[in-house]
């Protein structure tokens, strides 16, 4: 049985990764920093918790031993969001993120996960696959695509498994509440006859919160592929139609407001994601 410690437990994809590492029969220590909100979740009394906020780390502290020498990590921490913009980012998440996952490896650790993002492409439209040159127009893509490249250049001095999941549109109960689907569901309980919204002509690559945490689950728990590798759905559709689509799905009718809200400047309009890598782990799973 697997050992594995995920950082971000509490978070919006962490707790579904829990539930799906759990339901893989795996052993599981979770760490967030609110024991609290941990305890709130169904899975709490399956786990091994031990909370941890990367504010305290302490570089004198073994802390591969602190969390219980776990055979694989996933990391999914990350503080900060959804605002993409903030230097805080890169000048105070990406230090602290770093050093901590180096203790870890240098103390023992051998086989790591890391969650990116889709923005590590920048403004690049059309099928994105991950031997594209990343150029990130964002303060949170520019600290997340260094902390890969960090992880990387540590790799070459001291050897460990790694995976870093480029993470696409990401969409379920416990997303953000400034998120599309959150506000939209607002609107609808709130028996709102209008939802005001952006275009909707921007292209995107969605993938529910469930099929995240597996596909996670799926590339943590082997090391056939390895590096970084995009985790999507590779079925471009526009935030138009994916908004009608879920309207559709629970037979609600409610105007859209279209226009009312400016294009994001610091993504592209039309983007989503090659899967062949990730088919590839998926398919050598199936034939085992």
């Amino acid at each position: 049985m697997a050992k594995i410690l995920v950082t971000g437990a509490t978070g919006f994809i962490g707790n579904y990764v829990v539930q799906q590492l759990l339901n893989n029969n795996c052993q599981v220590i979770a760490t967030s920093v609110s024991e609290a909100k941990a305890r709130s979740f169904s899975w709490f009394s399956q786990i091994k918790y031990i909370p941890f906020s990367t504010d305290t780390f302490d570089n004198t502290i073994d802390y591969y031993k602190f969390f219980d020498s776990p055979d694989l990590i996933i990391h999914l921490a990350w503080k900060g969001l959804p605002n993409y913009k903030s230097l805080f980012h890169f000048e105070d998440n990406l230090p602290k993120q770093y050093n901590f996952l180096k203790n870890l490896l240098l103390n023992g650790a051998k086989d790591i996960t890391v969650t990116g993002t889709c923005f590590e492409y920048g403004m690049k439209e059309g099928l994105l696959s991950e031997d594209i040159v990343t150029n990130p127009a964002n303060a949170y893509a520019i600290a997340k695509d260094t902390l890969r490249k960090f992880i990387q250049e540590l790799q070459k001095i001291h050897s460990f498994q790694f995976k870093w999941i480029r993470l696409f549109y990401t969409y379920g109960t416990g997303q953000n509440s400034n998120s599309l689907l959150s506000q939209l569901d607002k609107a609808i309980d709130s028996g709102d006859d209008v939802f005001n919204m952006s275009g909707g002509e921007q292209v995107r690559d969605y993938l529910p919160v469930e099929k995240v945490a597996e596909y996670i689950a799926h590339i943590a728990l082997q090391n056939k592929v390895t590096g970084i590798i995009n985790c999507c759905s590779s079925n471009p559709v526009s935030i138009k139609q994916f908004v009608e689509d879920y309207l559709d799905g629970k037979f609600l009718n409610i105007k859209l407001n279209l226009g009312y809200y400016p294009y994001t400047d610091y993504e592209p309009m039309a983007f989503w994601g090659d899967n062949k890598k990730l088919k590839t782990i998926l398919n050598n799973e199936r034939s085992n």
